[in-house]
């Protein structure tokens, strides 16, 4: 099983704090855990993305399971770790000659099962995105992460009540972010994830904004056959998540740039487009600023009857 967290990039402006993107690989069973937090923006790889021969040798190479074998009591935590026996064989009733494993035995014969019944969808006909779902609660997915408040997502996960997966993906976040030192923005600057220095001289911010917004899609500055990827295509790429009808927004989060304050007429300082920072404190987020980035039926309170 891994549990990663990489930092792809830190930025902190003069007037707004630090926003972090970092890329992770986590089994996908703790992943709903993992969506509770709003504060987030967040893409990840998808199951219906990726061809179920390479899904079923990625869970063989690497099966996601528990890092811990808790015993049963009552309640969501399981204190005490099990070392009981599962039975492996036979695959029916009754046990006259049943043959006990480990419970990471027992893990990896049902994981085998499902491969197996995986394969038999395949030669049936059936789509990637039905036969991969059986899979998954022994795949790994990648997701890409970025928010100006880890705080209280730390407090939660890093707690030892937490569920022990979460807990170490929280920990290897918190570890990657305390060993990194954030760039410094000027006022209307860009945090760009997946832009490198080279490619941020080379092309204009527009390009720049575009090729992360592609490569935040992918959650790799890679393509998705893991060679280095080609410009053009990042460019077709955001053509097709931005420019269709419905707009795929979500990756147009992970860009944004240091809002600048001004005073109101009481003489407070404030940011200069707060109605602009979505779900982050002091950045103006991409997604914001682009046209039909939310679709909504709700035209206010005249909706209501009198």
């Amino acid at each position: 099983m891994t549990i990663t967290a990489k930092v792809i990039a830190d930025s902190i402006g003069p007037f707004s704090p630090r926003i972090t993107t970092l890329q992770l690989r986590y089994p996908r069973f703790i992943h709903a855990e993992f969506m509770t937090h709003r504060v987030f923006s967040r893409n990840a790889s998808s199951s219906r993305a990726i061809p179920v021969e390479k899904q079923i040798e990625m869970i063989r190479e690497d099966t996601a399971m528990p890092s811990h074998w808790g015993k049963n009591q009552s309640g969501m935590q399981a204190d005490e770790e099990s070392d009981a026996g599962v039975i492996i064989v036979p695959e029916v009733e009754p046990y006259g000659n049943a043959v006990y494993g480990t419970a990471q035995q027992a893990w990896e014969q049902a994981r085998d099962r499902a491969i197996v019944i995986a394969e038999r969808f395949v030669e049936a006909g059936y789509h990637k995105q039905i036969v991969n779902r059986i899979l998954e609660p022994y795949s790994h997915i990648s997701v890409v992460v970025t928010a100006t408040d880890f705080d209280n997502f730390f407090h939660l996960r890093r707690h030892k009540d937490a569920q022990p997966e979460i807990k170490i993906l929280a920990d290897a976040m918190f570890d990657a972010m305390e060993a990194s030192t954030p760039t410094k923005l000027a006022v209307h600057d860009w945090h760009l994830p997946y832009v490198t220095d080279e490619e941020r001289a080379k092309y204009d911010i527009g390009d720049q904004i575009k090729m992360s917004v592609a490569r935040s899609a992918r959650v790799s500055y890679l393509t998705h056959d893991g060679v280095s990827p080609d410009v053009i295509k990042d460019m077709a790429l955001y053509d097709r998540l931005v420019g269709s009808v419905p707009l795929h927004a979500s990756p147009a989060e992970h860009q944004a740039k240091a809002d600048t304050v001004i005073y109101d007429m009481s003489g407070l300082k404030t940011f200069e487009r707060p109605d602009l920072h979505g779900n982050f404190t002091g950045y103006i987020q991409y997604r914001k600023t682009l046209a039909d980035e939310n679709v909504s039926s709700w035209s206010g309170l005249n909706d209501f009857d009198e």
